[in-house]
């Protein structure tokens, strides 16, 4: 489906919403019209003329406290979506999904995908002044897989281990080796938008790599009060143009403030501090979506290029190393009201970690059913084989709506003898307390759709940053060969049978796909963006969060 948004206009006084959050995602419609508004009948409305000026004060779902030095960053929605207002990537998505030159001028293959060459556009500056060259686009490749002195990255050291090296041809110019053939590298340069091209003096910056934040984006850093805000003005010298020649962007200046609870950030709208926000909460989705036919606000949302939440086990340790305990937890959980009780039925529940459009999508990938009597059944001859009943703990984010939602599953368990005990922590701590070995399972998101070989780094059986930590040979299998592959057909093939392969060994218990939802102020415009500097239209998904430089208010 194409993005929607429905338009409509501001009451004079707005009540507040009473909005109890959740982690998790709406599901919904569309039509065929790019960045298109509508009313509350989904007939398309034309946006209007651009214009020049104002402020976007914009609600995020939670702070990046560590910052954006990015080789060596781990950003979540909240802090791609920050640096993309202050970073560009060297590729970017399109309306088709596919990836095209951005900061990059060209990213062409040789026959066998061995090496790809790259040449820069002319004349783009950072924020300092200095220019954008082939050395600084190499010291940040080499910054992302660990080869450059001074940065120590953690998940892009294994991202890129695939680079073998990256060799200057000019100063405009590089190529980049590959140990094997890597079709999909143009993906990995934009990679969700966490590559951003970070100036040389950030790069080298020993102290405040994380906070010195220098890009070629279209908005300057102007301020950053953690916990408070962040603000970036308008970048002056902004190299690109919309679809009509005029300079981006259009807006003065964008703020970003942190509002962890989702009924805050919505009152937060309502009320005027914000008029911009994001959610994929379903029963804040529903809500908004009544605020918009009222006629207080605009909801923009997109289902293309979900990622999908989902139960995440450690499948190393007791209990979940034991295929009995995760069958047991798959089969007691009906997912079916957790999407009524908690989702109030306006989500899609997930088949596997494709969603709908995305290469390995199937709708029917064998995932169990709620089935009670199985569940027993399992739970029964996992305490045979473990000499105890069925328990264990859920590591989640601690905000309230997760913890209702999980409040939910803990009691469909105890149907069948199960006990979940909860435990709460920061999202900060949920990286690295994933990347430990001290939980047994995790209310997760992830995989948010492109190409597939995305993900290779979360499913591998040797890649430190699998957070399941399942050894599964025939996934390994499927990724090597998914990984070099150039023939559509065969990819396709080889990443359904993957969605199959999870549905058997049942690693993680898939709840929904993500709707993200930018919910804004009737005067807000250009949520998608511009087209790309090809000329292909905007990517219409908002997973990873929303271009800002085509965002605009209406004078």
């Amino acid at each position: 489906m194409r993005p929607t948004s429905t338009t409509t206009r501001r009451r004079a006084s707005v009540a507040a919403l009473s909005v109890i959050a959740l982690l998790g995602a709406a599901c919904g419609g569309g039509d065929d019209d790019e960045g298109s508004t509508s009313e509350g009948d989904d007939t398309p409305v034309e946006e209007g003329t651009p214009s020049y000026g104002g402020e976007v004060v914009y609600g995020l779902e939670a702070e990046n406290q560590g910052g954006w030095c990015l080789p060596e960053g781990q950003l979540a929605i909240s802090g791609i979506q920050v640096a993309k207002t202050i970073y560009d990537t060297l590729t970017a998505p399109n309306e088709d999904g596919d990836y095209v030159p951005f900061l990059a001028e060209t990213v062409e293959p040789n026959e066998d995908f061995t090496q790809w060459t790259i040449m820069l556009r002319e004349g783009i500056k950072f924020h300092d002044g200095t220019d954008l060259t082939a050395q600084v686009v190499k010291n940040n490749i080499d910054a992302w897989r660990g080869a450059y002195e001074g940065r120590s990255p953690l998940l892009f050291l294994f991202v890129f281990e695939n680079i073998a090296s990256v060799d200057l041809v000019d100063d405009m110019s590089l190529t980049i080796t590959t140990n094997e053939p890597w079709p999909a590298l143009p993906a990995y340069l934009y990679y969700e938008g966490r590559v951003g091209i970070i100036a040389q003096a950030q790069l080298d910056d020993p102290d405040t790599c994380d906070t010195n934040l220098i890009g070629t984006g279209p908005f300057e850093l102007e301020d950053w009060v953690v916990n408070d805000f962040l603000s970036a003005t308008r970048n002056e010298s902004y190299w690109q143009t919309d679809s009509e020649g005029n300079q981006l962007p259009y807006l003065d200046k964008i703020t970003y403030r942190p509002f962890i609870e989702e009924n805050a950030r919505s009152n937060a709208l309502l009320s005027g501090q914000l008029n911009a926000l994001h959610t994929n909460d379903g029963e804040m989705i529903d809500q908004l979506n009544s605020e918009a036919e009222a006629g207080n606000i605009t909801i923009w949302q997109s289902d293309e290029y979900s990622e999908v939440s989902y139960v995440m086990f450690n499948s190393s340790k007791p209990p979940f190393d034991n295929k009995n305990a995760r069958q047991a937890v798959a089969h007691a959980m009906d997912r079916d009201e957790i999407n009524s009780v908690r989702f109030l039925d306006v989500m899609e529940m997930a088949s596997g970690p494709f969603a709908p459009g995305s290469v390995g999508y199937l709708e029917d990938t064998g995932f169990p059913e709620t089935d009670l009597e199985a569940a027993q059944g399992f739970a029964d001859a996992y305490e045979a084989e473990a000499g105890q009943p069925l328990e264990f703990t859920m590591t989640i984010y601690g905000s309230v709506s997760t913890q209702q939602t999980v409040q939910l599953i803990k009691q469909q368990l105890e149907a069948v003898g199960v006990t979940m005990n909860i435990e709460s922590i920061d999202q900060a701590q949920q990286i690295n307390t994933a990347l430990g070995n001290e939980w047994q399972s995790q209310y997760w998101r992830n995989h948010p759709g492109g190409d597939p070989d995305l993900q290779y780094i979360w499913w591998n059986s040797e890649s430190p940053v699998n957070f399941g930590k399942f050894n599964d040979p025939e996934i390994d299998d499927l990724l090597a060969r998914g990984r070099t592959s150039s023939d559509a057909d065969e990819r396709r093939e080889i990443y359904e049978e993957l969605n199959r392969e999870f549905a058997d060994e049942l690693y993680n218990v898939w709840t929904n796909w993500s709707k993200w939802t930018i919910a804004t102020a009737t005067d807000v415009k250009g949520v998608f963006g511009p087209d790309l500097p090809d000329g292909s239209g905007p990517f219409p998904g908002l997973a990873t969060g929303n271009p800002v430089s085509g965002m605009w208010i209406q004078q």
